[in-house]
């Protein structure tokens, strides 16, 4: 077993099965990690405030990588340390790609007052909408687009044929990961990072800037977006409710998040 200089993790499906309740074994096993001077790196398609909020509630405010690679901070203090944004164009090319199926993707920016930037009608789920609260703010999409730092667009909550149309009218113009929505029975989440992202880079990047070998990361993680990164981890532990394409790139199939599954990392290091 590779010596482990870095654990890397997903948050939702794999450090947590829900964010309002977080197994006591979880937050055991990170505390364990910190005792033993291993860091501990989150890895999410969240955004800023709603990777923060939770961690926060656990006493945890690690660095993270957020929107699948777009932006690394620190949470506690902010500080950055990778960011892979949209040029302008890309972005209005994108939104474009949104506008020819009729469609009003969410617009996430590195901003220092919002986390995204809506239309007046938005076309994720209007509890999507409730939960982003004073973390978004409407304003002219074209206008975002043209002259903001855009991290990536999404749908969240959205009907199969909705998500499905604005996947292929995106096409290559960008990297889009489609997934069942861990939040709303029966819809999709649709997620559009720019060409060739992942969360593999702001780790690549965190690695860089704190001396880390990157070829001792050990990977927990459960989705589509997470592909990269477990083929790049020297050691993969994926949950065994896991999406089939994490399941087959796994080395150890650990209990789900529901049933703290995570703990096992402790298991797993050299």
């Amino acid at each position: 077993m590779p010596a482990v200089s870095l654990v890397v993790t997903d948050l939702d499906g794999t450090l947590w099965h829900t964010d309002d309740r977080v197994d006591p074994t979880v937050v055991a096993a990170v505390a364990e990690l910190e005792a033993r001077g291993i860091p501990l790196l989150v890895a999410t398609g969240r955004r800023v405030t709603s990777a923060r909020e939770p961690l926060a509630r656990i006493g945890l405010t690690p660095p993270a990588v957020v929107l699948n690679g777009a932006l690394g901070l620190d949470l506690a203090t902010g500080d950055r340390f990778h960011r892979a944004a949209y040029s302008n164009a890309e972005a209005v090319d994108v939104l474009a790609a949104f506008a020819e199926v009729g469609l009003r993707p969410v617009v996430y920016v590195d901003h220092p007052e919002v986390d995204v930037f809506l239309a007046d009608e938005p076309s994720t789920h209007p509890l999507h909408v409730e939960q982003l609260g004073t973390t978004a703010a409407t304003d002219d999409l074209e206008r975002v687009v043209a002259e903001e730092t855009v991290l990536g667009f999404s749908m969240i909550g959205v009907p199969w044929a909705d998500a499905e149309a604005a996947s292929g009218a995106v096409g290559d113009r960008a990297e889009v990961h489609l997934d069942r929505s861990l939040d709303y029975e029966s819809t999709a989440s649709l997620t559009v990072a720019p060409r060739g992202q992942s969360k593999w880079d702001g780790v690549a990047a965190f690695c860089a800037i704190h001396r880390l070998d990157p070829s001792g990361v050990l990977a927990l993680a459960d989705g589509p977006n997470d592909i990269e990164l477990l083929d790049r981890a020297a050691v993969r532990l994926v949950p065994e409710v896991a999406h089939p394409v994490a399941l087959e790139r796994a080395d150890h199939v650990i209990p789900a998040a529901a049933d703290g599954g995570w703990a096992a990392v402790l298991d797993h290091l050299a």
